[in-house]
């Protein structure tokens, strides 16, 4: 049997390590906290002391942590992953990173004799849990055809974008996107409260007008009735992801203002409540005028 090393179980990656469990894999899984850890164990999974201690033996690594400074600990650490994984081993990144990391990382364990895979995810724990994830990947094709057996556990949707990196930047771009329209909705319906609309009716026409993207639908009656509760993305991951695109723009772009408003946005959110799910950003935008 195939043996998959999963380091970082946060809300996507619990999920993501029980798509190789129900699959046939061997699996060792590490995480920060152990307890994160327990059910997967349960189901079968060895709990790794360190990232090295998964990696030990594993045929791919792959990794579903919060950020560059997470990415970099797991993989290039003390005991990180690419310490103890043998040369030929395939490591996929899944992790939201910056444009930036992603062609670093993929330098340094290339120079380690590693195999990288630039595959961040798009859709939510319930898709992750259910192996319906769509994965952006960035990779040489021949690497890409040997990755998809430990890929195809995870999605129903693969895309090569191109070369490592490309599907990191289609996932910043997507991110970006949201976090923007995410904004707008915010703001929208802090209008319409302010103005006196009602609304349910406000609700019905935004379900059913040009504007009705998967992120309105999503958000739009959460912000109306401030149920926040049970958030599947975090305002400091929503931010994280858009200043990492605003990065990657300033780089490319002669001006992107619509992007830095977003990322001003929610680092007033991340401020208010960073653990909070990313629809709460309408508590800051629908203060009366005049109030802090």
């Amino acid at each position: 049997m195939a043996h998959v090393a999963f380091i970082g179980l946060g809300r996507m990656g619990r999920g993501m390590a029980g798509r190789y469990l129900d699959g046939g894999f061997t699996v060792a899984v590490w995480n920060r906290s152990k307890a994160r850890a327990d059910d997967l164990v349960a189901r079968g999974a060895r709990w790794a002391n360190s990232p090295a201690d998964a990696a030990d033996g594993a045929d791919a690594i792959v990794t579903m942590v919060a950020d560059d400074e997470a990415s970099r600990a797991v993989w290039l650490g003390k005991d990180g992953a690419a310490t103890a994984a043998r040369p030929g081993v395939l490591a996929i990144e899944c992790s939201t990173v910056s444009y930036r990391h992603a062609l670093d990382l993929d330098r340094q364990l290339r120079a380690r004799g590693l195999v990288y895979i630039d595959s961040p995810v798009t859709g939510l724990p319930n898709a992750a849990a259910a192996g319906k994830l769509t994965l952006l990947v960035g990779a040489d094709a021949a690497d890409l055809e040997r990755a998809r057996p430990f890929l195809a556990p995870l999605a129903t949707v693969i895309r090569h974008f191109g070369p490592v990196g490309s599907g990191t930047v289609y996932k910043l771009i997507n991110n970006l996107m949201g976090a923007i329209q995410i904004a707008g909705l915010a703001e929208g319906l802090a209008i319409a409260e302010q103005a006196g609309l009602d609304s349910k009716i406000v609700l019905e026409a935004m379900a059913s007008s040009a504007v009705a993207s998967p992120q309105v639908i999503r958000h739009s009656r959460r912000m109306v009735e401030r149920d926040f509760s049970n958030p599947s993305f975090t305002v400091a991951l929503r931010h994280k992801d858009a200043a990492y695109a605003v990065e990657l723009a300033e780089s490319l772009l002669p001006n992107a203002p619509v992007s830095r408003a977003a990322v001003r946005a929610y680092e007033a959110a991340k401020a208010h409540g960073p653990d909070a799910d990313e629809a709460s950003l309408i508590e800051i935008v629908s203060r009366p005028k005049g109030k802090a």
